[in-house]
């Protein structure tokens, strides 16, 4: 029998105990049914026997005790012919296994307070405490609750199934109000558990009136000496201010439009307020505080108090007890899909407590651990996820392409400048890859000008050696021009001879590209005559068919989503593929993220490049910079100006590249050529002005960041970056990086907003080195991983709500954990680890994942 038709015959034997008084159930027999029919439909339940409990139950209520007997014992009959007979019948003998009220309410629904005083989410019910009983909640709108995929264990671990329960069980929340929680991403009650505060504030520490202090954030208790209301500003705002009292000194608290107060707060009323302390006319005041009557159960006042993302219509204290009710109640229930050993051995709390001490935590201590678990297990299941799919990927055959020593040495020997250490070795861990007999699956770490392109250019010709094909793609027409133009040089001569392929063979695939081009193309992919393509996201459109892709390669990845990686890499059969970024990424967040690639790193610069000096200076120094502009222009050079945004209302401080480029033009350098490049141009716009200016026809080119990704102009020789305090140091990086790459001295100069002491000395390590690898541990160090994730996250379910992508030490033991039970267990079958398996897929959207 299905344990949902086990725990209804628990319901039906404590019926019978307490003589069908209607009692077994906290609010009625009946409401169990919201959250009974959703577990029976989980677990396959005959939906005549859902319809015939609903029709028995929903009206149970109002039968006599007599009538309530004569229908539990007729439904049972009735389930019992369509189930098949159970021992001991509930009705008829008493029950074997041991029931209690208790534990038939723990899985019903939560316990729910309604409001003293008719009011919405966003009005404010503070004088009348919760009600510590706890009455029934209301019937779900939808007879089919919404279905959550946030809470671990729904299927294996007995965790109720009411947790997939709309949000209209709860009292107080209607339709409406649960239209407009959907807002948050709040559809059901499990929802609400992993619906974690922004932020904490901490009002634990009580203090006496006499011993305040100006701009504290503390809580006070008192007694209500007096309250009074008066209009201002004509009557436009209503003003209540209370006198608090606690035998130590008084405090004045005003309240601004709230004067419904003068009827909640009377004299003699003890109340805990919590709030800044700030001063008016040299006396020390509370403006707006939290407030509660000392007797309730302070969740708003005197301990650490969580706040939560809003939306409108919805206040904070309206949300902090929706889901004060249903946290407590339901943490303890939730069963915790991590194994007993991984707990132990790296020292966490259980789930229930962790839940509850995240959202209202008793210490800061305790707030630590809670965070802490439920961090571990996002990079937990994070990392099972990445290990799964490494294995999947070894565990595919492809074609094996192996050449000798004396051919490669031959093309390496070709080349226009001798190859690095950084390259050789990168070039023997893909010689090792393509000739292993499964799918080559590396990501290519190299800084700007570091030659990955020829490095990538030397695994597509082993491939062409064999006379397979290689697809490579790029986020930009102007960059896949690029590319063409290096392949077509590293790849062919005219004869096609000596293991060189001709020029029609290696082809560019664009939306530009001329529709009589495009039709030649596609028939060359197609015969297979065409070995190279190089082109945009029009390489993944659906005419385009390869006769034999063996390689992909992929630039600037993180540029792609899943979907546009899995569409190229569906043209072949189990194609090689090599993954290209000029962001340097930390290797704690490369090993999290990227752990189902092998990485390669190049971290050496070609021999004769020359790094580019880098200054900081001050708004003040700004013209510094334009009489080395002006120079550097005067002597045939080239300079990119960078600003953070395109126009001037989107932040009033910020310099904008619109408005700017017309200053410049008109004031600063009328007799130069300046273009404008921002990311609100189109594609084809874009693509135009960076060519004219790679192509000499602009002196200054202004720009936004647009122009951070792969962009060769040799003849650039100065970056000039306004509002650089805005930008992370792998940004800034990426953007020095544009400058410098044909050979002699180039400069990059930086120029934050303010002259900030902390903002420099954070930007002057750009000054102090030219490694980015540095500067990107910096980076995520100060700034956090947003630097570094472009589209990756796409490949796990969800954002990471409390993992830390800096907190190597987190990120170390969960790799740790994660490696030693996938080790033992990577199928997760063990009984033990059921549990975990679906908290995994969960995590990871049912399996969908990415492995690049």
């Amino acid at each position: 029998m299905q344990p949902s038709l086990e725990k209804l015959k628990k319901y039906f034997s404590l019926e019978r105990q307490t003589g069908f008084n209607d009692q077994a159930i906290i609010g009625g027999l009946g409401k169990i049914l919201d959250a009974w029919t959703a577990e029976a439909r989980n677990e396959g339940v005959s939906e005549d026997i859902i319809e015939a409990v609903s029709a028995r139950l929903r009206d149970y209520h109002a039968l006599t005790p007599q009538g309530r007997a004569d229908s539990l014992k007729g439904l049972w009959r009735r389930i019992e012919s369509l189930e098949g007979p159970s021992t001991p019948e509930p009705l008829s003998q008493p029950a074997q296994e041991s029931a209690s009220v208790e534990a038939a309410e723990a899985a019903a629904l939560p316990p729910s307070a309604p409001p003293a005083a008719p009011a919405s989410p966003g009005g404010d019910v503070k004088s009348v405490p919760p009600k510590r009983e706890r009455p029934a909640p209301q019937r779900p709108s939808a007879s089919k609750p919404a279905i959550s995929d946030s809470v671990p264990g729904a299927k294996v671990s007995g965790t109720p199934a009411a947790l997939n329960a709309s949000l209209t069980v709860l009292s107080g929340v209607g339709p409406r109000h649960a239209t407009t929680l959907a807002k948050l991403g709040l559809h059901t009650l499990g929802d609400m558990l992993y619906f974690f505060p922004r932020r904490y504030d901490d009002y634990s520490q009580l203090k006496p009136i006499s011993r305040l202090f100006y701009g504290e954030q503390v809580t006070v208790i008192g007694m209500v000496q007096s309250v009074t209301a008066r209009p201002v500003r004509g009557g436009k705002m209503q003003i209540t201010e209370t006198i608090l009292s606690d035998g130590t000194g008084a405090l004045r608290i005003t309240f601004f439009n709230q004067p419904w107060l003068t009827n909640r707060l009377k004299e003699g009323m003890s109340i805990s307020v919590s709030g800044k302390i700030e001063q008016y006319l040299g006396r020390l005041v509370m403006n707006n505080p939290e407030w509660e009557p000392i007797e309730v159960e302070s969740l708003h006042t005197n301990r650490i108090v969580p706040v939560y993302p809003l939306t409108a219509d919805i206040t904070q204290k309206w949300l902090r007890r929706q889901m004060n009710q249903v946290v407590t109640f339901w943490s303890p229930r939730v069963a915790d899909p991590l194994p007993q050993s991984v707990k132990v051995s790296a020292g966490l709390n259980d789930l229930g407590t962790a839940l509850i001490q995240a959202h209202f935590p008793d210490s800061q201590a305790q707030l630590k651990s809670a965070r802490e678990r439920l961090a571990f297990d996002e990079i937990f299941y994070l990392q099972m996820g990445v290990l799964r799919q490494k294995r999947d990927w070894q565990s595919a055959t492809a074609r094996v392409f192996a050449v000798d020593d004396s051919w490669l040495s031959a093309r390496v020997a070709a080349l226009p400048y001798e190859l690095t250490g950084a390259q050789n070795k990168v070039i023997g861990h893909m010689r090792d890859d393509l000739k292993a007999g499964r799918p080559m699956n590396r990501l290519l770490q190299g800084d700007v000008g570091s030659g990955k392109t020829i490095v990538a250019a030397l695994a597509v010709a082993i491939i062409n050696h064999s006379g397979a094909q290689a697809a490579i793609m790029a986020p930009t027409s102007i960059l896949a021009e690029q590319h063409y133009r290096s392949f077509q040089s590293l790849l062919t001569n005219d004869s096609g001879e000596n293991g060189y392929l001709r020029p029609e063979q290696v082809r560019l695939l664009i939306g530009d590209t001329a529709a009589s081009d495009r039709k030649e193309i596609l028939d060359g992919l197609a015969g297979g005559d065409v070995k190279v393509l190089i082109g945009t996201h029009a390489l993944i459109e659906e005419p385009v068919q390869f006769r034999d892709l063996q390689l992909t390669v992929i630039d600037e990845q993180h540029r792609f989503g899943v979907e546009q990686r899995a569409a190229l890499r569906s043209k072949g059969t189990n194609p090689h593929l090599l993954v290209m970024t000029a962001t340097p990424i930390p290797r704690s967040l490369a090993l999290t993220l990227y752990g189902d690639l092998d990485l390669s790193v190049m971290d050496e610069m070609p021999a004769g490049r020359q790094p580019v000096a880098t200054h900081l200076l001050t708004p003040r120094e700004r013209e510094r910079a334009y009489s080395l502009i002006r120079s550097q222009v005067a002597n045939g050079r080239q300079v990119f100006i960078v600003y953070p945004l395109i126009e001037e209302g989107e932040k009033s401080e910020q310099k904008a590249a619109v408005e700017e480029h017309d200053r410049l033009q008109k004031e600063i350098f009328p007799s130069l050529r300046l273009g404008l490049l921002h990311g609100r141009m189109r594609p084809d716009e874009k693509d135009a002005v960076m060519a004219q200016f790679r192509d000499g026809r602009y002196d200054l080119l202004v720009s936004t960041t647009v122009i951070e990704v792969g962009v060769d102009v040799p003849n650039a020789t100065v970056m000039l970056i306004e509002g650089a305090n805005r930008f992370g140091l792998a940004q800034l990086h990426q953007l020095r990086g544009r400058v410098g790459r044909g050979g002699g001295e180039s400069f990059c100069m930086l120029i934050p907003d303010h002259e900030d002491a902390v903002e420099n000395e954070r930007l002057q390590a750009m000054a102090g080195t030219t490694d980015g690898f540095v500067l990107a541990e910096l980076d995520l160090k100060q700034r956090g991983p947003g630097e570094f994730l472009g589209t990756r996250q796409a490949g796990y379910a969800s954002t990471l709500k409390m993992a830390s992508l800096s907190d190597v030490a987190l990120i170390e033991k969960a790799r740790d954990q994660a490696q030693q039970l996938f080790a033992a267990d990577p199928e997760l079958k063990a009984p033990e680890h059921a549990l975990l398996s679906e908290a995994v897929q969960r995590f990871w959207g049912g399996g969908k994942g990415d492995v690049s």
